[in-house]
């Protein structure tokens, strides 16, 4: 059975952080979840790779055509959902919409920040975890290795990234509107990570009072707060301590919350109503939803961010329609290799009939040899052989086929068999 291209998924566009959260796998759960994937379909999945990022979780997979169909209920029951809660949130692609779809994620023309880098690192990363599980084939391998090549050559031929106002610069800008400059402001950013990492850089360059960084592994916390001229912390000391700080950053790998209703609203008492910046760049989130119900706290959640990000963007749209040309012609290119890889099945019966033919002839010009008959005899039949059975099947399918399919015949017989001046 033919193989296709399947991408199915969920992202900043088509569900809310409430239900991206519900769906968003940890890197330790890819693996397993690879695995349960292909179990559950026996080998109608042949490859597959889980990108699973604050703004979108998506399934790729090579797989056989009736697979589409079940894999939305298939994420639903792996994260346990009800299958009609997911549904209106999902989008499925195949063929060459799943592979136009793969290239615009690297790209980043489908991110929040249009033409924000880390994405690309981020499938990177998941096609080393699917490596790494036994996932990838020929076709998966293939599909990344363009993708890849793809968003480079978007990226070095396009404006799409100039000027990029990240998740970052827009958390910095939140700030800045409750306290204006942040000289006097103390930072709290919680975790270690990437966007951790980039928030600081932004926030540092504000020179705020202080900063401070508080993660589960104090070694990383270090590595990142020297960059900074920071001070660490404990996440076990968050409770004593949030009142200290102004702002907070958090964006860790948690599946529960790290600051809950209770604890932000003690701190909110010992500020005695100073405002309390709150930037939840996690998902699933780190700090409860219900935390914006508080006065003097301004909570934001990734897709809070990504509206404010959304405003800087005009400039770089310009730069989208020539990012889509270029993907449109890859697209093409990708299509043409799986059909001709389609062939290659075919190629290789034909392949083993002649071969199954000559040898036939040749035991036939052998036998010939060995009761003494002559060469040239031995050549002439052999060649006659060859001839007669390498254009049987064409002469029977013309003398046995109605008009249409003789005609049709008749136009691609030129090609299949060219003339000794078309050879030359």
């Amino acid at each position: 059975m033919s193989v296709s291209v399947l991408a199915l998924g969920l992202n900043h566009v088509s569900a809310p952080v409430s239900v991206r959260e519900r769906v968003s796998m940890p890197e330790d759960l890819v693996q397993p979840a690879l695995n349960a994937l292909r179990q559950a379909f026996g080998g109608a999945v042949k490859e597959a790779a889980i990108l699973s990022t604050c703004n979108r979780t998506e399934l790729y997979c090579a797989a056989e055509p009736q697979v589409a169909a079940q894999l939305p209920s298939w994420l639903a029951d792996f994260n346990r959902i009800e299958a009609g809660e997911l549904a209106p949130h999902v989008y499925l692609h195949d063929r060459d919409d799943a592979v136009r779809h793969a290239f615009r994620v690297a790209s980043g023309l489908d991110s929040m920040v249009l033409g924000e880098p880390q994405i690309l690192g981020q499938m990177k990363d998941a096609v080393r975890t699917a490596s790494d599980a036994g996932a990838l084939g020929t076709l998966l391998h293939q599909l990344f290795q363009r993708t890849f090549s793809v968003a480079k050559e978007v990226r070095s031929t396009t404006a799409i990234g100039a000027q990029s106002v990240s998740m970052a610069a827009a958390a910095v800008r939140l700030a800045e509107r409750v306290f204006g400059e942040l000289t006097s402001s103390k930072v709290l950013f919680i975790g270690a990570g990437e966007m951790i990492e980039l928030c600081a850089t932004h926030f540092a360059a504000r020179q705020p009072g202080a900063i401070v960084v508080a993660n589960r592994t104090l070694e990383r916390a270090e590595s990142l707060a020297n960059r900074f001229s920071a001070t660490t912390m404990r996440l076990a000391e968050l409770p004593d301590r949030l009142a200290e700080f102004d702002v907070v950053v958090s964006c860790t790998a948690s599946t529960l919350p790290l600051l809950g209703l209770g604890m932000v609203e003690r701190a909110t008492k010992q500020r005695k109503r100073k405002p309390i910046v709150m930037v939840d760049l996690a998902v699933p989130r780190d700090i409860e939803p219900e935390v914006a119900q508080l006065d003097d706290v301004y909570l934001y959640s990734v897709d809070d961010l990504g509206a404010v990000v959304q405003s800087g963007t005009e400039a770089r749209r310009s730069a989208v329609v020539q990012a889509e040309a270029i993907i449109d012609a890859r697209v093409r290119n990708f299509m043409h290799w799986m059909q001709v890889r389609a062939n290659v099945p075919v190629i290789r019966d034909l392949q083993t009939t002649a071969q199954a033919v000559q040898a036939q002839e040749l035991e036939r010009a052998r036998r010939m040899l060995a009761k003494g008959d002559s060469p040239e005899a031995v050549l002439e039949q052999l060649a006659h052989g060859l001839t007669q059975k390498y254009l049987h099947g064409t002469l029977a399918a013309l003398n046995h086929s109605e008009e249409a399919e003789r005609q049709q015949l008749l136009t691609w017989l030129p090609r299949i068999f060219p003339s000794g001046s078309d050879r030359r």
